[in-house]
């Protein structure tokens, strides 16, 4: 079927929704530990009260990519998913501040990333649905720029309460602050608000009636989506098993940083991580700015990312924006002047833009049409995977090799992010694999 080219408004609607998606996830980088911590946890038993976003993006992206794939209704392939999806993670936002326990914040957390996962991968088969091949780079590196402004208003939502007058020592029962809880229900608002914006302004394409005749004859139950997972692993492009590797370095990475950065801050900068003073929510309102700097850059670069992509390529692209942030993290210890911090957020926020959108334009090219959902599900599994085992193994060492110092766990992902700019080398795409070889003249 042909695809009609979209103009760079259409554009920019379609990929509106990842906006609500993205902030959803920035409220949680940013808040998570910190609200957890609030709760009574322990410092070294963090990565395991995290498990929640790896866990459920392993057993339901693939799962619902599969179904998405098969499914044919009156609302679209893969809308049905969106709109559930979105419903169920404005619920969560908004009963997440209200927790009173450690382990009420990691059961909503469970069910948060749950939907988030529902809408995530759907949303990305949905862009490769729209665009045709010319299009595609455009398209994931815009969902890029929305991950970068979501993200961006979600870590700067805190300290833009405090600039309007609301109190930042101002917390509930259970030491939440007021300022995170109102964070969250914008988020709330937000998350259904742009999922249902690009729905109605860019509606999933029909399926052809040859694609909905064979979805009839095949059908769909639970044994056809597991053979289809099956097949999809056992038929995996080479592109997706090299990324693979850089992505277990990259993600391992990610995770430390976004656990532990508001410790380090409060320990090189306010002197502690004691959760019934001031210098944990010092720390986290910094992070939320520097957060907030480091997704503006994101989203700027993205956009910037998209001509460099086409001229340099996207694996020298990411490269440079990995190693860019891998020497950023090295360097956050050792900086005592909070605008200093800017110069280090700069080369993570270059990464991060680079991140959401090309590793998807690397891989673009070699997944078939027929398995778009399931294959951004599987590839969404190199994501989580690292996740886990930085869940697992992150508590084992976390006193005995990096000397219970928070700050440490930020050096360990520099270091990790350097590797990963190293891996991105090995990645070669559909097209490379494919070009046919030069025979030398005789």
């Amino acid at each position: 079927m042909q695809k009609p080219r979209l103009s760079f408004w259409q554009i920019i609607n379609m990929n509106v929704g990842f906006f609500g998606i993205q902030f959803s996830f920035g409220l949680q980088q940013s808040n998570m530990s910190p609200i957890y911590k609030y709760l009574g946890a322990d410092e070294a038993t963090l990565p395991y009260l995290w498990l929640a976003g790896p866990m459920t993006g392993l057993l339901i992206q693939p799962l619902i990519g599969a179904l998405s794939d098969g499914t044919s209704s009156r609302f679209g392939r893969r809308t049905p998913y969106f709109l559930i999806g979105a419903l169920l993670c404005s619920l969560c936002l908004f009963a997440m501040p209200y927790s009173s326990s450690v382990w009420m914040a990691a059961s909503i957390l469970w069910i948060l990333d749950s939907a988030n996962n529902v809408t995530m991968e759907p949303y990305r088969a949905y862009v490769a649905d729209r665009l045709d091949s010319s299009q595609q780079s455009a398209g994931f590196l815009t969902q890029s720029a929305f991950t970068g402004l979501g993200q961006t208003l979600a870590y700067l939502s805190p300290s833009i309460l405090v600039w309007i007058g609301i109190n930042k020592d101002l917390v509930n029962a259970h030491h939440i602050p007021q300022i995170t809880l109102i964070a969250f229900l914008i988020g709330a608002v937000c998350s259904l608000a742009s999922i249902l914006w690009s729905i109605r302004t860019t509606p999933e394409l029909p399926l052809p009636e040859s694609e909905r005749a064979r979805l009839a004859a095949r059908g769909m139950n639970l044994a056809t989506v597991w053979r289809d997972i099956v097949v999809a692993f056992r038929e995996m492009p080479p592109t997706m098993r090299q990324l693979a590797w850089m992505k277990l370095f990259q993600w391992y990475a990610l995770f430390c940083y976004w656990q532990y950065i508001v410790l380090s801050l409060a320990t090189t900068l306010y002197g502690g991580t004691d959760a019934g003073g001031s210098g944990l929510r010092d720390a986290g309102l910094l992070n939320g700015k520097i957060g907030g700097y480091y997704n503006f850059v994101a989203f700027l670069a993205a956009l910037g990312m998209v001509p460099l992509a086409r001229r340099y390529g996207p694996r020298l692209l990411h490269s440079a924006c990995l190693t860019a942030a891998g020497l950023g993290m090295l360097a956050i210890p050792a900086i005592h002047d909070p605008w200093l911090l800017l110069l280090p957020m700069t080369g993570i926020g270059l990464a991060w833009g680079s991140i959401m959108g090309n590793p998807y334009v690397l891989l673009a090219g070699s997944i078939p049409r027929e398995r778009i959902g399931i294959y951004m599900g599987i590839f969404n599994m190199f994501i989580v995977l690292p996740m886990m085992i930085q869940i697992v193994t992150l508590p084992l060492y976390y006193r005995s090799v990096l000397a219970g110092n928070p700050e440490n766990v930020i050096r360990l992902a520099g270091v990790l992010m350097l590797c990963a700019a190293g891996l991105v080398w090995r990645v070669r795409t559909h097209a490379e694999l494919n070009a046919p070889s030069v025979q030398p003249a005789l």
